[in-house]
């Protein structure tokens, strides 16, 4: 079995949306100062974080878009955590339109779709012509069944307007919604299960997650470009057209 992290790092400072404050990570108890209420060597450090919930690697509930929809504390583990999943290859696509599903089986299932954006991770060129899903796809990925969404992109709709079609079908539907992921060329194209658990939070409709997926050992390969596997299963898509 292997283990493959899906997940950036969270560290004081850094930037996940633009317009959104950064993660202030620090000490509320110093490891020093915590050596004056214990005999000595022992020593203990608590730590404090201030942050919004879009930070790093999140999950979205229906409750970020709906006011009645579920929140964190509402969502079951039976929609968060070993899931079977399906990684669909998007690299080189602006709009990931409904044919990039085309015959997948996606019902019940966690849809990762691995575009390569993730390279630009804390750079300036990730926050500006990102890939996104369509309107179309949203509605290809709710009829087929599909459990969760994931994309390794600075957002599933495209920002360049003021709509979110994606995030309105996805979540109006109950599809679960877990973006600025990374290392999606580790998954193979085989089956895999995916996790993807935040805390239990009322009241709120995103937090970041420590996203992984687990591999069988016999298909734990990489995406064949890295491995340098020529079999593709029949489920892989490839697209290197802009949408």
């Amino acid at each position: 079995m292997t283990l493959i992290d899906l997940s950036h790092v969270i560290e004081d400072g850094m930037v996940t949306y633009k317009g959104l404050p950064a993660p202030h990570v620090c000490d509320f108890l110093s490891r020093e100062d915590s050596r004056a209420h214990y005999e000595p060597g022992t020593e203990f450090q608590i730590g404090r974080i201030e942050m919004v919930g879009n930070t790093g690697t999140y999950l979205d509930t229906p409750f970020h878009r709906y006011a009645d929809g579920e929140d964190l504390a509402d969502v079951g583990l039976e929609r968060l955590v070993d899931l079977p999943g399906i990684v669909v290859r998007a690299e080189g696509r602006n709009a990931v339109d409904a044919d990039a599903f085309e015959g997948l089986d996606v019902a019940g299932k966690a849809v990762l779709v691995h575009t390569g954006w993730s390279r630009h991770w804390r750079t300036a060129d990730y926050y500006e012509g990102h890939p996104f899903l369509t309107a179309a796809a949203a509605d290809r990925l709710v009829e087929g069944g599909a459990k969760l969404v994931g994309i390794d992109s600075h957002n599933i709709d495209d920002t360049a307007g003021r709509t979110r079609p994606v995030h309105s079908r996805l979540l109006g539907a109950g599809v679960l919604i877990v973006e600025h992921m990374c290392a999606l060329e580790r998954l193979p194209d085989g089956p895999f299960r995916f996790f993807a658990a935040p805390p239990k939070v009322k009241g709120f409709g995103t937090f970041p997650v420590r996203a992984f997926a687990q591999v069988a050992a016999r298909i734990s390969s990489a995406h064949p470009r890295e491995s340098g596997d020529p079999v593709l299963s029949n489920e892989r898509r490839r697209f290197r057209t802009t949408g």
